[in-house]
């Protein structure tokens, strides 16, 4: 199996890049973020590559990290998501933003992906919810509370307050986030009123 290749860039594809290692060319298959961000023909490039054997054919999937590569693997364990919806996803959301968003619950960001509709994107935020904590960035509070509105669980004054600052214009996460923020601050007694204040005072930093 085939972890590594490191050579020179000889030409790129529509989703793909032939790189030359020691005169053999290697047609590596990527997502659109990594394509953008490999150097030009004759630059030297190094892939983390994904290997995969079929009976009529071997196919090479490259990324720029080991990250990457295991979450193109994660993203393949959820029903429905296999190689070309994984790469799609990956050429919407960098990992970090991706680890984000299904720690938020946030569908609509995974949604964005061409090829990736309603259905799809539940089943990834729903079934990765578990495996993902550690790559995101997201204040664990958020996650707690996001994890709360999903299953209707959180209390009404941080629901209410969450639905001001959407009225308001804000994103739901953003919003999440915001409230987060100052449930902690204030307490859990707080009223939807300084909620929703003190949620508009961290969105102002």
């Amino acid at each position: 199996m085939i972890g590594k290749l490191k050579g020179l860039i000889d030409s790129y594809g529509e989703d793909y890049v032939i790189l030359d290692v020691q005169g053999v060319g290697y047609q590596v298959h990527c997502s659109a973020r990594t394509l953008q961000a490999l150097p030009p023909p004759g630059e030297a490039a190094m892939l983390s590559i994904e290997t995969y054997v079929r009976e009529d054919q071997i196919k090479l999937f490259g990324f720029r990290s080991d990250m990457e590569r295991e979450w193109f693997r994660l993203l393949q364990t959820v029903q429905g998501v296999g190689a070309k919806v994984a790469l799609a996803v990956l050429s919407t959301l960098p990992p970090s933003d991706l680890a984000n968003a299904i720690a938020l619950r946030d569908k609509a960001a995974v949604a964005r992906t061409p090829g990736v509709g309603p259905k799809v994107a539940e089943r990834i935020v729903t079934e990765l919810k578990d495996k993902t904590p550690a790559f995101g960035t997201v204040d664990p509070a958020v996650v707690h509370l996001s994890g709360a509105l999903d299953e209707n669980r959180a209390p009404r004054p941080v629901t209410d307050a969450i639905s001001a600052l959407v009225n308001l214009g804000y994103g739901q996460p953003q919003a999440a986030a915001a409230i987060a923020a100052a449930s902690r601050n204030a307490g859990e007694k707080a009223e939807t009123a300084q909620l929703i204040r003190l949620g508009l005072k961290e969105l102002s930093k």
